[in-house]
């Protein structure tokens, strides 16, 4: 029977960390190995409430997505991982709906995104993730890949400090065929709060457009946190 392990990145996750770990544990059966959160060093109570939510907690001194997922990757007893950002819901039938992807005969994939808000822009948003172009991607949506795979491909690019998804996605295309679930993991508008959508879709559109032209990682990360008013 193939297993499966959900790895979350933390920093300062407190308001959210402990309702996500309890919807995995609630919606989990026979196919969840573990939860597994990889904290990069909290100043809050991210970690309390993962334990006591039920994840296996590690803390990683290196702060950064794609440090903290190939750590608990390197730790993960399932056969298959799957990448859940905090501020994402997966469906109820989350473990049923990858183990149906992996004996379909796909070896990576991820959810369409539905975000929690009804403005007409982010259902356009939540639209466009039904296709198979790479910029629709994005982490929110998550991502489960058999973890041989994830490790023939080299895991994350730690030099990474935005977009490694994209990046390991890309590589994977190469090689396999990305499948989409037909279902929606719930987005929260966090990120939405406190900024205008069409600065952040400004910021996210040029982020891409530098990946694609193999800018380096550091000047993308500048020039998105510009356009976000961050740096």
């Amino acid at each position: 029977m193939q297993t499966i392990s959900v790895i979350i990145p933390t920093l300062n996750e407190e308001r959210l960390i402990g309702e996500l770990v309890r919807h995995l544990q609630e919606n989990g059966n026979e196919h969840l190995k573990e939860i597994i959160v990889v904290d990069g060093n909290s100043q809050d109570q991210t970690v309390m409430l993962a334990e006591q939510a039920g994840a296996t907690v590690i803390i990683c001194d290196t702060c950064g997505r794609a440090h903290q997922m190939n750590k608990g990757a390197a730790v993960a007893k399932g056969d298959i991982l799957f990448f859940v950002h905090c501020d994402t819901l997966p469906p109820t039938s989350y473990l049923q709906d990858i183990i149906l992807a992996i004996q379909k005969g796909y070896q990576i994939g991820c959810y369409r995104a539905k975000y929690q808000s009804n403005h007409l822009m982010l259902k356009l948003n939540s639209y466009c993730t039904r296709f198979q172009k790479l910029w629709c991607r994005g982490g929110d949506q998550t991502l489960f890949i058999i973890s041989s795979f994830f490790e023939e491909l080299g895991a994350y690019r730690e030099d990474c400090k935005i977009m490694e998804e994209y990046e390991l996605i890309r590589k994977a295309q190469a090689n396999t065929t990305f499948y989409i679930i037909p279902k929606e993991v719930m987005v929260s508008t966090r990120k939405y709060d406190n900024r205008s959508y069409l600065r952040i879709q400004l910021a996210s559109l040029i982020a891409f457009f530098l990946f694609n032209r193999k800018v380096s990682d550091e000047r993308i990360a500048a020039a998105y946190k510009r356009l976000l008013g961050e740096g």
